[in-house]
């Protein structure tokens, strides 16, 4: 079922998906008001967009300024740039679950996050185990529509250089043909493209908790564009 939140906040506006996705949603006549939460000021802000500049570690106690219908994440960093995994895990755990808490305490009607495939609580590996803990603790928060996004590596221009991700975007466009059948998952997809997904679901209300990894992130895209009159 289509419907048109009226108010939107966003957090992670300034990232590579969240700028695609801020973007987007600012050229929905039918989206009233957007809160991009962001610790230091955008630049240009997109029309019916309210630039929130706050400090991530207080957002619990601002609960009415962040109040919205449709609450969206897309913070997300590295331990590389982080400088440790304690401060990995400060942003990609504590502050999406911080910025989560509010949403359930606001009564909003979903929940939109990017995560990251491989993510489980019980692995091994620090970085999926996070994303696994975050994921599990959102699910259980008690918000109607919880939306998780686990894309492989995410094509784009960053603002920030990662040289080991530069050098698999050059190599995705000869990788991807040959990941076909169950391999579809981990195919490199552009961040304009876990963008338009977010957006359709941002518009389609079905409570639930729902995972889309990179093929059914590019299938829901693909498909909705098959709908569309020509």
């Amino acid at each position: 079922m289509m419907t048109y939140p009226t108010t939107i906040t966003l957090i992670g506006a300034t990232g590579l998906v969240g700028g695609e996705l801020l973007s987007i949603l600012s050229q929905i006549a039918e989206v009233k008001n957007i809160k991009a939460v962001t610790r230091r000021p955008l630049g240009k802000i997109p029309a019916r967009t309210e630039n929130i500049v706050m400090n991530l570690d207080q957002m619990e106690g601002q609960v009415d300024a962040l109040k919205a219908e449709v609450f969206v994440c897309c913070l997300g960093t590295t331990i590389k740039t982080a400088g440790s995994q304690e401060a990995f895990r400060k942003v990609d755990y504590e502050y999406v679950m911080s910025f989560a808490r509010v949403a359930e305490k606001v009564g909003a009607k979903k929940f939109l996050v990017v995560s990251a495939m491989g993510a489980d609580a019980n692995s091994s590996i620090f970085y999926n185990r996070t994303k696994g803990e975050m994921e599990r603790d959102l699910k259980a928060l008690n918000i109607p529509q919880i939306e998780i996004f686990q894309p492989s590596l995410i094509l784009g221009d960053r603002k920030e250089h990662r040289s080991g991700e530069a050098f698999a975007q050059k190599l995705s466009p000869l990788l991807n043909p040959l990941l076909v059948g169950p391999l579809k998952k981990y195919r490199a997809i552009e961040a304009t493209t876990i963008a338009k997904a977010m957006t359709i679901a941002i518009l389609d209300f079905h409570p639930g908790r729902h995972t889309y990894r990179s093929d059914k992130i590019q299938n829901i895209v693909d498909e909705t564009a098959k709908l569309r009159p020509k």
